[in-house]
């Protein structure tokens, strides 16, 4: 059957993983503290809930992005998709506070797979010209997944009680699990082979780009309480106004991921990716300075597009400079990039409530530039003899799926 071995259906496939996920991720965010509330926790135990998340996250994501570099990509996926529909069956019934943790911790688990193994499929199937673009495609609709949580969370919390967002989000998830069992997955063979992970972080790309991952997540995550703090104390706004404003940044990174994916192809993620830097860094500073919800909604939407390409380019760069690393299959790569992003989300937070409280949000947004100046410069520098190389390289051009 045709289909089963059409790269864009796996892409659609991977898609819609990474959409059922973020979309589990973040449906819980207007239920588990509720939910949490009634089990008689407190705020401190209701933070390190959430904050559970990334240990398993943090966990898994190099070994299982190996995993699947031995054994393929389908036994992971299918895996990670069962894992997800177990822990959303788990939030759906816990009843005390330890099911809730052990739900948490297997979402992570997830998270960790399903990005990881199915970004490293899609550069399986995809070379360099055509990586760029595909992989924008999968990080809109991936965003969608991350709009739409919270709305449809609440409203299906009201409508159903705590149970029902969770059971439809299980049910997503077997459907996916069951659409991986069915695609036509690369030959084993050519996903078998491995690199070290010490070889493939020694190199001075890879260092790099792990690097430039850690403060993109960083400084994107740093924003959720930072921001949302300011608009509220600064500008008085409801906390429905303070949600309109990251729901429209977050609708202009969903539009613009696939025009930076085409950017990627015509002019390599390289470029991209320090521009997204320079062009960040030069934004933060006017955040302060909106005065109205207006202004506000305005500048965090460019602030959004900056920060949007750096993240297409650095997927399809880590994919080019792992394989002129050496390693001639993606797991590995893609698992130590969800490892990055892990580690940047559960360090920006910190560093910027930390920032907040000790010199404020204006001058926070001042010195925060410095760090993506920093990194665009040692980034700009340690990437330049790859850049020499060239972008395509024999193990990167595999397009092993007809369309």
């Amino acid at each position: 059957m045709i289909a089963r071995r059409s790269r864009p259906v796996a892409v659609a496939l991977v898609t819609l993983g990474t959409f059922t996920d973020l979309l589990a991720y973040s449906i819980a965010v207007p239920v588990l503290p509720d939910l949490t509330a009634r089990l008689g926790a407190s705020p401190t135990m209701i933070g390190l809930l959430f904050a559970s998340f990334g240990v398993t996250l943090l966990g898994v994501s190099i070994p299982v992005g190996a995993r699947s570099d031995r054994i393929g990509r389908r036994g992971p996926l299918v895996a990670g998709m069962l894992v997800l529909a177990g822990s959303t069956l788990t939030f759906a019934y816990a009843t005390s506070l330890p099911w809730l943790f052990a739900a948490r911790l297997m979402q992570g688990v997830a998270d960790a797979i399903t990005w990881g193994v199915g970004f490293a499929l899609v550069a399986d199937l995809y070379g360099p010209a055509e990586r760029g673009r595909v992989m924008g495609f999968v990080m809109s609709g991936s965003n969608l997944g991350f709009m739409l949580g919270p709305s449809i969370g609440g409203w299906l919390y009201e409508t159903g009680g705590a149970t029902l967002p969770f059971v439809l989000v299980t049910a997503l998830s077997v459907a996916v699990a069951l659409g991986f069992l069915w695609l036509a997955f690369p030959a084993p063979a050519r996903v078998r082979e491995a690199v070290p992970f010490g070889q493939l972080l020694s190199h001075t790309e890879i260092a790099a780009c792990t690097t430039l991952v850690v403060v993109a997540s960083a400084t994107m995550s740093m924003f959720e309480p930072v921001l949302a703090l300011h608009l509220s104390s600064a500008l008085a706004l409801t906390p429905g106004r303070v949600g309109m404003v990251f729901g429209v940044a977050a609708v202009a990174s969903t539009v613009l991921h696939p025009a930076y994916g085409w950017l990627v192809d015509r002019f390599g993620g390289r470029r991209l990716m320090i521009l997204g830097l320079v062009a960040a860094s030069a934004v933060m500073p006017f955040m302060p300075r909106a005065d109205t919800y207006g202004e506000a909604v305005a500048v965090f939407l460019v602030q959004a597009g900056t920060l949007s390409m750096i993240v297409t380019p650095s997927l399809t760069y880590m994919a080019e400079a792992g394989a002129r690393a050496g390693a001639p299959s993606f797991g590995v790569s893609y698992g130590l990039y969800n490892f990055a992003w892990g580690g940047g989300l559960l360090t920006g937070p910190a560093l910027g409530g930390a920032a907040y409280d000790w010199i404020g949000f204006p001058l926070t947004m001042w010195l925060w530039p410095l760090i993506l100046l920093a990194t665009a410069a040692g980034f700009a520098r340690a990437s330049r003899s790859g850049a020499a190389q060239g972008l395509v390289t024999p193990d990167s051009r595999r397009g092993l799926h007809s369309a």
